[in-house]
């Protein structure tokens, strides 16, 4: 019974993984793509080969999902875990349907917390405070903080040159700066259904509590972000693309290289699941308000901050009504 499901725990984990590549696909090609640096094909496929390596890259974010909860082991403790899963899947499934780019990460993050509330088990709230809530409101500022600054920078180092030439030499630079981002896309989010999957295989007693993730967890894990990414997520391009504000190749290229630089950061350094979706959406938002503050298109920001505010709420509320519907069929 508990091999059974703990299969499909992980199966709907690898789900989870692939809905999180087809929605925050955007994260990583969506300024290339803007910009014509890139078409949509090359840019997913190369994201999704990125999505892939960079989920080889570490594990220390995936020890953080991880210990983000305790729900103990058997039957009850998968479907803890599954319904987390669930609030996860149904709050991306939502916000992919209306275009708006939220975070898979927080909604991932929501879904545990909101399903172990509901079976009142343990939750790590020191974790979820200090590398999951505190990184949340901090790791968009500092990306729009820098994305503004790394614009300015740019505007006056390329002050006196010929614009034409320089904005041609941005569209090489962004296949970089989108390939690192697409990097740290797969650091980071792959790794936090590597995290779920332990999660549920230490439930299940098939791992010890300080055993490394099995190998095949991480292809797997690697190879649903992957496919997922490659499927695309036009709508959430669009938002993110042209309609917050529409991108010059200079600023493609600062936004992606900001947001790689602040995923990898928080991925080695802080050991936190930050959102890649948030950071992205932040650096761009900072470098167009280089052009004029009145340049970025706020109502629409205004839009997704509130996808992102209810993120950790809505997805635990789904999961924690999943908890108290399944339990009575898997006590």
């Amino acid at each position: 019974m508990e091999l059974a499901i703990v299969i499909a725990v992980v199966v709907v984990a690898l789900i989870f993984d692939y809905t999180n590549g087809f929605h925050d696909a955007a994260n990583a090609i969506a300024t290339s793509v803007s910009t014509r640096a890139l078409t949509p094909r090359v840019a997913l496929g190369m994201a999704a080969v990125m999505n892939f390596v960079g989920a080889f890259l570490g594990q220390k974010v995936a020890q953080t999902v991880g210990d983000t909860i305790d729900p103990g082991s058997g039957a009850h403790a998968l479907t803890i875990v599954m319904c987390g899963l669930i609030g996860a899947i149904a709050w991306n499934m939502i916000t992919w349907y209306f275009g708006l780019p939220s975070s898979s990460s927080h909604a991932l993050i929501g879904g545990l917390v909101g399903s172990a509330l509901a079976a009142s088990v343990f939750v790590n709230w020191s974790t979820v405070l200090n590398k999951v809530v505190i990184p949340m409101l901090v790791s968009p500022i500092v990306a729009f903080s820098l994305g503004f600054a790394v614009m300015l920078a740019i505007m006056w180092i390329f002050r006196r040159a010929n614009q034409h030439k320089a904005q041609r030499h941005f569209k090489i630079a962004q296949t970089v700066s989108a390939a690192a981002m697409a990097l740290g896309h797969g650091l980071q989010d792959a790794q936090k259904t590597m995290g779920v999957i332990f999660l549920a295989l230490l439930a299940g007693g098939f791992v010890a509590e300080d055993a490394d993730l099995p190998l095949w967890v991480i292809f797997a894990a690697a190879a649903a972000i992957s496919l997922g990414t490659w499927a695309g997520g036009w709508r959430i391009m669009r938002t993110l693309g042209r309609r917050i504000i529409h991108l010059d190749p200079a600023r493609g290229f600062a936004s992606e290289a900001v947001a790689a630089s602040v995923l990898y950061t928080t991925a080695y350094v802080w050991e936190a699941p930050i959102s890649t979706t948030h950071t992205i959406t932040s650096a761009v938002m900072g470098v167009g308000a280089t052009k004029r503050f009145s340049a970025v298109r706020w109502g629409v920001a205004k839009t997704i901050v509130w996808a992102w505010i209810l993120t950790f709420p809505m997805s635990a509320l789904v999961a924690a009504v999943s908890y108290w519907v399944l339990h009575f069929f898997l006590p």
